[in-house]
């Protein structure tokens, strides 16, 4: 096995050479010149963004809030975010790099020393850890799930952490020490399914001490890209066969001409693992076929959002070529009326085009563009410049910048700001502008193993 994953990393070096990071190419660049105006919104922006990582943060132990509410447990995902959001206010110099190496390591040295048990309060298991965790205790929160992608999303910050912390220095030696102790000790294995049934391999989402496994899998083009990227790198045994049952369950679509593309209705499903996965010039077996990688997939879905904000077939308010965004975020709820129509709380709100509304009830959130920016920067920075003139001057902008969501129809807007919706706007303007995020976890040996033994390679090769 060692021999193994040792032919996998030399082959990934010569597919991937160091000397930058895998599928960087130049005509793969993002080019969009800022105007002055634009540039200082998007610093406003961020900077506003990047203080829910320390205002809503436990610094003792690195733990980042799931939402700003007093009550509220943290987030694995919103920490994994944090980290990743703590390294570039140490590059803008809005903290110093050592607060931030220390944060990062306060985190990483709770996890290592957190309870690893069946136990109901445990903070994990197999060295996974549960979805949402108490803020001081570290305790398993509302019964919640062992979470397969929330652990992921945790780890590809610490994946992060361990490039970029890169200084001969004692916190930076541990963090680098740490996240590799963390990353090694997942048993990915536990979550494979049994090659017995049509989702041969393919990961289960959860599993509770009190139920077992959920009947959640991963299947289908989502957020979980980079979980399968993440087993894969770890060296999983089967996880090859799993991913190729995950792409057998893809859509392709073409809502608008020429935008075809593998469909995910919320836009945070195109986000996710962008924002520590450069795709650029990447393709495995499928997207080779369709000739295009997963970065041109979320410019596609981007623009399929705005066209359908401008279509507005339910005739919901607000909707045009300037405001559009549906993801997974906060909403108005039951007890508000609007022609009889159902509003939701918190949903996964999303849209592929007419044909596909996975759900549409008039509520935007502002993460939804702003995580697409690196995608589309045309059309997205104008969105969020709108959004601010229209609605967030007086209603919709608070101390960390855009609020979670609001619904024009309703005049409704969200109290609340959540974390993992925080994060997107926080990396993806820093990947946009510098490619920061993008450049480190690009160079972790974890990943480019991973993104061989998945068969992704280069556009032009072979």
């Amino acid at each position: 096995m060692k021999l193994i994953s040792l032919f996998i990393f030399v082959l990934s070096c010569m597919l991937f050479p160091q000397t930058d990071y895998p599928g960087q190419k130049e005509s793969y660049s993002i080019n969009y010149k800022l105007t002055p105006e634009e540039n200082e919104f998007l610093d406003t922006l961020q900077y506003r963004s990047f203080l829910y990582f320390l205002g809503e943060t436990n610094h003792e132990n690195g733990f980042v809030k799931d939402r700003s509410t007093e009550k509220s447990p943290s987030s694995i995902a919103a920490s994994g975010f944090g980290i990743a959001a703590w390294a570039i206010g140490a590059e803008r110099e809005w903290i110093s790099r050592k607060e931030a190496a220390q944060l990062t390591l306060n985190l990483m040295r709770f996890f290592m020393n957190s309870e690893q048990s069946a136990d109901a309060l445990a903070t994990g298991f197999k060295g996974l850890y549960y979805h949402f965790l108490d803020m001081k205790t570290g305790e398993r929160f509302w019964e919640c799930e062992l979470s397969t992608i929330d652990t992921a999303l945790l780890f590809a910050g610490m994946i992060f952490a361990r490039q970029y912390y890169n200084q001969d220095d004692p916190v930076e030696a541990e963090i680098r020490d740490l996240a590799g102790k963390l990353i090694n000790r997942a048993e990915w294995d536990f979550f494979i399914l049994p090659d017995t049934s049509k989702y041969a391999s393919v990961l289960n989402m959860d599993w509770k001490p009190e139920k077992g496994y959920g009947n959640g899998k991963w299947i289908g083009y989502n957020e979980a890209l980079i979980l399968y990227i993440i087993a894969a790198g770890s060296g999983t045994e089967r996880i090859e066969k799993g991913y190729q049952t995950w792409l057998s369950f893809y859509k392709w679509m073409e809502p608008y001409p020429d935008l075809a593309h593998v469909v995910f209705p919320p836009l945070f499903g195109h986000q996710y693992s962008h924002m520590f996965v450069d795709f650029r010039g990447l393709a495995d077996s499928y997207m080779k076929e369709k000739e295009i990688d997963y970065f041109e997939n979320s410019r596609r879905a981007t623009l399929t959002q705005r066209l359908y904000a401008i279509d507005n077939p339910l005739g919901w308010k607000g909707y045009d070529s300037l405001t559009w965004g549906l993801t997974a975020c906060d909403g108005p709820g039951e007890k508000y009326n609007f022609e009889n129509r159902k509003f939701h709380t918190y949903a996964a709100r999303g849209t592929s085009g007419p044909g596909l509304v996975h759900f549409d009830d008039g509520t935007f959130a502002p993460t939804a563009a702003g995580g697409s920016i690196v995608f589309a920067p045309e059309i997205v920075i104008p969105t969020l410049i709108s959004i601010y003139e229209r609605y967030g001057a007086e209603d919709l902008w608070g101390p960390y910048g855009f609020y979670d969501a609001f619904n024009p129809t309703l005049n409704w807007v969200d109290p609340d700001y959540l974390g993992i919706d925080q994060g997107p706007i926080v990396i993806m303007i820093e990947n946009f502008r510098t490619g920061l995020i993008w450049k480190y976890a690009m160079k972790d040996p974890l990943i480019q193993e991973g993104l061989v033994r998945l068969g992704f390679t280069g556009m032009e090769s072979d």
